[in-house]
């Protein structure tokens, strides 16, 4: 699912092509979530980029609720100084993935919660600036206890060996750098997306960039307020062995278990458990 960051706005001023770049505060900073409306200044991001963000955080945290109009172009561009073109832009974005919908003289609106893309990376991003909602949450570990378990069987068969080097690879630099570091979750991605890719079924590929985002959002949650809870890493390595044992049944049941040890770990964040 890429990213529609550079979709071009039909139609544009023109005039925002020079615009400065403004940098993006990190997801879950108080910058962020203070203000869930106006764009950060600085350098670091496209404009066009920064408006998407910081609108979709807004109507994501629920400031903007499904129904509601948001801000005209004009009125958005002139309180903030930036080109009506940079804004027009930043809704494209947010059309692309099913948050809002525009119709002349009615403005753009905020669409059904279940219209919007949420396996969308950076709409998953978005969700977690703030603090997401546990049902939400929950739904995404439902989503991997669904696919992940059957992945991982798939790769137990149809692996071959430079799938089982980026795992290995990527289990390595999981034990070295610690889920705790932006490099350690990085690879915790990469191991999850190699699974993915070691199905040979490019249906389940596809899913590679959500299901990563997924595990790496809920990682960083779970580490906003203290350490991680356990490690993790034990789980990753069952799951490795298993595929690289190319026994099927014994890698659906480990990363099974590596997914429900999570969402508990997630659970007793929340006060669940």
């Amino acid at each position: 699912m890429p990213p529609a960051d550079d979709t071009s706005a039909a139609g544009g001023d023109g005039d925002d092509l020079d615009a400065p770049e403004i940098a993006i505060e990190d997801p879950g900073s108080a910058a962020a979530v203070d203000d869930p409306v106006r764009p950060p200044r600085g350098t670091g991001r496209r404009l066009h980029g920064a408006i998407a963000h910081k609108l979709g955080v807004a109507i994501v945290s629920g400031h903007y609720a499904p129904g509601d109009r948001l801000p005209g172009e004009v009125a958005y561009s002139g309180e903030l100084d930036v080109s009506r073109g940079a804004y027009r832009e930043a809704v494209q974005v947010l059309t692309a993935k099913g948050l809002v919908e525009s119709r002349t003289k009615a403005g753009t609106r905020v669409l059904p919660r279940n219209r919007w893309n949420l396996l969308d990376p950076e709409v998953l991003a978005w969700a977690f600036t703030g603090d997401p909602d546990i049902g939400f949450i929950r739904g995404l570990f439902e989503l991997r206890a669904i696919v992940e378990p059957a992945a991982a069987a798939l790769a137990a068969e149809r692996r071959d060996r430079a799938d089982l080097k980026i795992l290995k690879d990527a289990l390595a630099a999981m034990t070295r750098h610690s889920l705790a570091t932006e490099a350690g979750r990085t690879a915790d991605r990469d191991f999850h997306s190699g699974i993915l890719a070691a199905t040979k079924n490019d249906a389940l590929i596809v899913l590679s960039s959500s299901i990563g985002a997924a595990v790496n959002w809920t990682t960083v949650f779970k580490q906003r307020a203290r350490a991680l809870p356990r490690n993790p890493i034990p789980d990753h390595r069952r799951v490795y062995e298993a595929i690289a044992a190319g026994d099927a049944a014994a890698a659906s049941m480990a990363m099974r278990v590596l997914v429900e040890l999570a969402l508990e770990d997630i659970s007793r964040m929340a006060g669940e458990g």
